[in-house]
């Protein structure tokens, strides 16, 4: 049991609740030695589903939670209404200790909201950011952030630079990697007011890698590992690419279909093709984390199928298994006097 790594997944979150996250949970369990899943949820659904499958029954225990938050419910309301939904009981587990991490595919907002309010953040942290990884040219790279603060400091930028580093480090094994602020110019002098009194801190910043400001076009080529930015402009990165890149493989399917000659062409090429857009499947690197708690938790996409909830627990037991929690702590306290005062306009007069 000490053995284990525990983790708690909400079963009636997302549009494919319970069939694909029930399904998700069972082939991780098959695949990993080392995780306990606590599925948590109206308990007779649950345990339809599960009759579906053979598994080892020591691993996978059903929490039973009578009541679900729909996606359309204010998030802060419905944390503190339903008591018994399946995201609070999940993140209930966390908090108490019995589970180390929480994966959802149900309502954004009552994750990020339970997340801050019941697991809360490590100690020194101001703002949890939601951090997915999205595919680029040369492998992935960590979008921080793209949906928990709208409102950023330029304090906070500097956080989710530092917990994105030490992200990047220690989950994908990339050395030193490079942190880059969205901007639209190269220049350091271009961008808003946010980005415009971030820039210094972020260069002052020894414990990081900045190679300054990267524009979104730069971003798929892989231009940096660390892509910082605050929430409103994250989420439209985010939910631009996730478009592009469907219309893209829409375009090129029915290219493939317009004649015989593209037909057989589509035949030879398809081995290749196939292989080449699975490095681009964003359901391959789990959900998105919100970094900064005392415990993880894993937002995976609305629609998510089995294999994206089954990446985003082994996500999980990565994350646990490489303290990365013990890592941010220590970031974030050991830099906390490095952190200037961001310079205002009334610091000049």
């Amino acid at each position: 049991m000490a053995d284990f790594i525990n983790v708690a997944v909400d079963a009636m979150g997302g549009d494919n609740a319970p069939v694909e996250i029930v399904k998700g949970v069972v082939d991780a369990v098959h695949a990993n030695d080392h995780v306990k899943v606590y599925l948590t949820g109206q308990e007779e659904l649950v345990r339809r589903e599960l009759e579906k499958y053979t598994y080892p029954a020591d691993r996978i225990e059903v929490v039973n939670a009578t009541e679900v938050i729909e996606t359309a419910e204010p998030p802060v309301m419905a944390i503190r209404r339903k008591k018994d939904s399946s995201i609070v009981k999940a993140l209930n587990l966390v908090k108490d200790g019995t589970c180390d991490a929480f994966v959802s595919a149900g309502s954004t907002g009552a994750t990020l909201v339970g997340g801050q309010v019941i697991v809360g953040r490590i100690k020194g942290v101001e703002r949890p950011p939601l951090a997915p990884l999205i595919p680029t040219e040369k492998g992935c790279a960590l979008l921080i952030d793209c949906g928990a603060n709208v409102d950023a400091r330029p304090s906070h930028l500097v956080q989710f630079a530092k917990m994105g580093s030490v992200y990047m480090e220690s989950v994908m094994g990339i050395s030193n990697p490079r942190v880059g602020i969205v901007n639209i110019g190269a220049e350091e002098e271009k961008g808003n007011a946010l980005v415009k009194e971030t820039f210094p801190l972020l260069k002052e910043c020894k414990s990081i890698n900045f190679v300054g400001s990267i524009e979104a076009r730069d971003i798929p080529a892989g231009y940096a590992d660390v892509v910082v930015c605050e929430a409103f402009v994250g989420n439209v990165i985010l939910k631009l690419y996730e478009g592009v890149g469907s219309a893209l493989v829409h375009k090129i399917k029915e290219g493939m279909m317009t004649s015989l000659r593209s037909k057989v062409g589509a035949l030879l090429v398809k081995p290749a093709l196939k292989e080449t857009l699975k490095s681009f499947d964003a359901s391959e690197y789990g959900g998105a984390p919100l970094l900064g708690l005392k415990g993880l938790v894993v937002k995976t996409h609305g629609s998510a199928k089995a294999i994206e909830i089954k990446h985003g627990i082994f996500q999980c037991v990565q994350f646990k298994q490489e303290k990365i929690n013990e890592k941010i702590a220590e970031r974030i306290l050991e830099d906390k006097e490095e952190i200037p005062k961001a310079k205002t306009e009334t610091d000049f007069l």
